[in-house]
């Protein structure tokens, strides 16, 4: 209980603070990290919490889950297609040219074998831009960069999810069994697709049925029951609940816009709630010996992901795009290593792989770095397209945005915003 009560406080205090988050350098996401941190062993030892509690494990796979529901909602097809371009280029050149860069300096810097370091960097290749809320919530930030980081952070999760499993088939126990291991993972993927895109057309043919139907104030809870479900089936039969959690709400979406509109307040609260309790748990895990045992190449390899990696594969993909400069650099920057990272990264620890300790302290220190560098800097960013009154704070007018704590459907806004190409 002594956790749950940290919670609560981080999240009053957060809520507390999120006005004067949004309009400066604080952030709430990092509020949960340091909270977590000094609660944990390596500090005033209130909570004992290691990388292979239980509870390190549900908070992840749950937040990572709703994360993604949440997203798959924020995907329009059809306005996707009008507007894809940029976002393929950021997905299909900048991802893997990220991917290549980190897996090179973690083999180099770090020492690393070459599976492993591969695995190092499609953990480390998704991004998150809900640490960079005053760039993508704000309608005063061109909609093409809105829209680039929206789409962007909301695909690339799953594109890395079955590199990431195939590449921890690889490098584990039964690597020799690798022919076996892919096969399950290409089923499992399999079987979450399709309950994904299965259950919420279901659904949506029963409400057509005269008889049934929610009233006003349960119909939020129609798509929370459609969640449940997934989750709990694809728990059962071994289904990927990830690529599920992501199609299923894609796929609500563009059959029953109505159950979208319904839920996306509360689908938002839960989604931020349980990134928050992960974010606390994962920062349970960073002690003192955790930085410790990363060595002076970890942190040199920390630095150029932050800094070179993730900036110079978006900025050479990007080359020729309407985008001018300042915003290109903008994008560039904001490539935070996102809530999937969290997961992926626990993934690996659990494996069992031989080098799965060295392997997650270097992509701990990562996210933990990226959480500092890019939600302490998003709000003086934003600045430079004069966002001068950020809101969620009492007395401004504009439009609310809560910093971290509640971004005002940062997708789809985004791309009904964006203008032709």
């Amino acid at each position: 209980m002594v956790l749950v009560a940290v919670f609560g406080v981080a999240l009053l205090v957060a809520v507390l603070l999120s006005g004067l988050a949004a309009r400066t350098v604080l952030s709430t996401s990092l509020l949960f990290l340091v909270g977590g941190a000094l609660v944990s062993d390596g500090f005033l030892g209130l909570i004992h919490i290691t990388p292979n509690s239980e509870i390190v494990s549900v908070t992840a796979d749950l937040a990572l889950f709703a994360v993604l529901f949440t997203d798959g909602m924020h995907v329009s097809l059809p306005k996707l297609r009008a507007h894809w371009k940029n976002p393929a280029r950021a997905l299909g050149l900048g991802m893997p040219l990220a991917f290549v860069g980190m897996a090179l300096i973690t083999h180099y810097l770090v020492g690393l074998d070459w599976t492993t370091s591969f695995l190092v960097g499609a953990v480390l290749a998704p991004t998150d831009p809900v640490f960079a809320s005053a760039i993508v919530g704000r309608k005063e930030v061109p909609a093409k960069l809105r829209q680039l980081l929206n789409v962007e952070s909301g695909i690339n999760d799953g594109l890395a999810l079955p590199i990431v499993l195939i590449l921890l088939a690889a490098a584990g126990p039964t690597a020799g069994h690798a022919e076996a291991s892919l096969g399950k993972i290409v089923l499992e993927l399999g079987l979450g697709l399709a309950f994904g895109i299965v259950l919420p057309l279901l659904v949506s043919g029963l409400l057509r049925i005269r008889l049934l139907g929610a009233e006003p104030k349960l119909q939020p809870l129609l798509p929370l029951a459609i969640g449940v479900i997934l989750y709990g089936l694809c728990h059962l039969t071994h289904a990927n609940p990830y690529l599920a959690a992501f199609s299923a709400g894609a796929v609500l979406t563009a059959a029953s816009p109505e159950a979208k509109t319904a839920f996306e307040p509360l689908g938002e609260a839960l989604a931020e709630l349980a990134k928050f309790a992960a974010l606390l748990v994962f920062g349970a895990l960073l002690t003192p010996q955790l930085f410790g045992d990363l060595s002076v190449g970890g942190y040199l390899a920390v630095l150029l992901a932050i800094v070179l990696i993730r900036p110079a594969s978006l900025l050479i993909s990007l080359v020729g795009t309407r985008f001018d400069r300042r915003e290109k650099l903008v994008a560039a920057w904001f490539g935070p290593k996102g809530f999937a990272s969290v997961v992926y990264g626990l993934l690996v620890l659990q494996a069992g792989i031989p080098q799965g300790e060295e392997a997650f302290t270097l992509i701990a220190v990562c996210i933990a770095a990226s959480i500092i560098a890019h939600s302490s800097t998003d709000v003086p960013i934003a600045r430079l397209f004069h966002v001068d009154d950020l809101a969620g704070i009492p007395g401004d007018e504009s439009t609310p945005t809560h910093h971290d704590v509640h971004v005002v459907d940062r997708h789809a806004s985004s791309i009904a915003a964006a203008p032709p190409e």
